[in-house]
This record gives structure tokens, C-alpha cells and sequence, in this order.
């Protein structure tokens, strides 16, 4: 992982302005590079959600039964139905999962204090991060997308506007709360554990261990104030239930704008 000490830095100056989008693509590719080498990091963050969702599909009894016994659910498939929730899956798998144990084992190895003697802000490793993991999150959600497209009959989004800016809101939320866990953790072990319980109470939150429309009435009111839940239901909304999820889509603008800025003040570079 030390081998982002050897990005190239940008130079003084006016051409050093002129080089840092330059500056910027080459960490990030270094960035990239680094994360293709960790198979289990590949698998979980690119393959686990069209797995999961291919799975479910083809071995599932109920997969082609009502999602529901009323419309809008009775209208779709269950495995219809579980496909936001898979996408909400791997919104929080890359936020949570994944970014910060990286930055973890970056502050625990030295990197980030390194960077700090070196010309390259330690800033541009942190939005190189970020490029890759959401890079990596929208590769994971289109192989997910196709494959249940084409396997499972899944049906597309009755709503794709709001469906997409559901999506894009919900990385948006997830990653900061995921920044925020990156910014407090001292070392991998303290990211790892932070982020599995934040991701184990996302999921149950965002209907993955039991569908939201089956789960009592206050279970589905506090997950509509959580980043991954307010996700998973903002999507189910644009997908196939003809609503506007204006309640969490401002829950996850709220979420947002005050975790960046308190991620921002606390990060620690050591």
C-alpha cells in the first residue's frame, strides 16, 4: 500500500496549476491499480451484488412471485422488488466496507504523514479514493443491473430520474458517514470494525435481511432517517412504488452536508 508515496507531485508554480488535473488521473490510476490487487476487495465490491442478486433470482422459490399481495408490489416480481435493495447494498459495501479500512491502513502505515512532507497534498490521495470507489460502485450496480435484466426479467425503474438522483444522493450520504469513520479511525483494525457495524445496521435498515414493506411501521419510520435505509426507500419509490421520495431525499442531503464538513474538520493525518 506505501507505493502511492511514489505519485508523481505537482510542481510549483504556474505549471504546477497547469499539471494537477494530471497530477490528480495519475494517483488515482496508482490508486486504482492498488485496489484491483485485493481479490477479496474486487469480489465484494464489484461482483457481490450481481451474485447476490443473480443468486437470489435463479435459486429463490418466491423470486417470480407478487412482491406483495396489494399495487403497487402485487404488479412486480419479488426479486423486482429486492433489486433496490441490492443496489443500497452496494452503495454501503463500498462506503463502508472499503474505503475506510483503506484510509485506516494508510494513517496506521505512515502514508498519509509521509505525503505531507512531499509536495502532493495528502488531499489528492483522499479524492483519488473516492474516484475509485465510486467508480468501482457504478461498475457494480450496472454488471448487477444487466445481469438481472437479462437473467431475471427484472423490470427497469418506472421512474429512472428519480431513481438516479436516489442513488446518487444515497452514495453521496453513505460516503460521508463512511468519511467520517475514515477520518476518526486510527488504524485498519479500528476502520474495519467501525465500518462492519455501520454496514451490518445499514443493512437491516435498508431491507436486506427482511424486505421494508413487510417490517412494522416504526422499523420502516427509522429507517427512512437513515443513510442507507432513506437510500433503499428512495429508490423503491422511483422503481416501482410512483411516489416522490421527497422525505429521503432530504434526509440524505441533511445526512451530507453536515457529516462532510465534520468529517473534513476531524480527519486526522496521522
Amino acid at each position: 500500500m506505501t507505493a502511492t508515496t511514489t505519485h508523481p507531485a505537482p510542481t510549483p508554480g504556474p505549471s504546477g496549476v497547469a499539471q494537477r488535473p494530471r497530477v490528480l488521473a495519475a494517483v488515482t490510476v496508482a490508486e486504482a491499480r492498488l485496489y484491483l490487487r485485493e481479490p477479496a476487495a474486487v469480489f465484494f465490491g464489484l461482483f457481490f451484488p450481481a451474485v447476490l442478486l443473480l443468486a437470489l433470482g435463479l435459486l429463490m422459490p418466491w423470486a417470480k412471485e407478487p412482491f406483495g399481495e396489494a399495487p403497487p408490489l402485487s404488479e412486480i416480481t419479488s426479486i423486482t422488488g429486492f433489486t433496490p435493495v441490492i443496489l443500497a447494498l452496494a452503495i454501503g459495501t463500498v462506503a463502508y466496507t472499503t474505503f475506510p479500512p483503506t484510509m485506516g491502513t494508510y494513517r496506521e502505515k505512515g502514508v498519509l504523514r509521509r505525503l505531507s512532507t512531499t509536495p502532493l497534498p495528502p488531499s489528492r490521495l483522499i479524492v483519488a479514493q473516492l474516484l475509485v470507489n465510486l467508480g468501482m460502485l457504478v461498475a457494480a450496480s450496472g454488471l448487477a443491473l444487466v445481469g438481472a435484466a437479462v437473467a431475471l426479467g427484472v423490470t427497469m425503474p418506472a421512474d429512472p430520474l428519480h431513481t438516479v438522483l436516489a442513488f446518487v444522493l444515497g452514495a453521496a450520504a453513505n460516503m460521508a458517514l463512511g468519511a467520517l469513520i475514515a477520518a476518526l479511525a486510527p488504524n485498519q483494525g479500528a476502520a474495519t470494525g467501525a465500518g462492519m457495524l455501520a454496514y451490518m445496521t445499514s443493512l437491516f435498515f435498508a431491507g436486506v435481511w427482511f424486505p421494508l414493506p413487510l417490517m412494522p411501521e416504526v422499523v420502516q419510520t427509522i429507517s427512512r432517517y437513515t443513510p442507507l435505509g432513506a437510500a433503499s426507500q428512495a429508490l423503491a419509490a422511483g422503481w416501482y412504488e410512483g411516489r416522490f421520495p421527497g422525505v429521503e431525499l432530504l434526509v440524505m442531503v441533511a445526512w451530507s452536508v453536515v457529516l462532510v464538513p465534520f468529517a473534513a474538520r476531524l480527519f486526522r493525518w496521522t
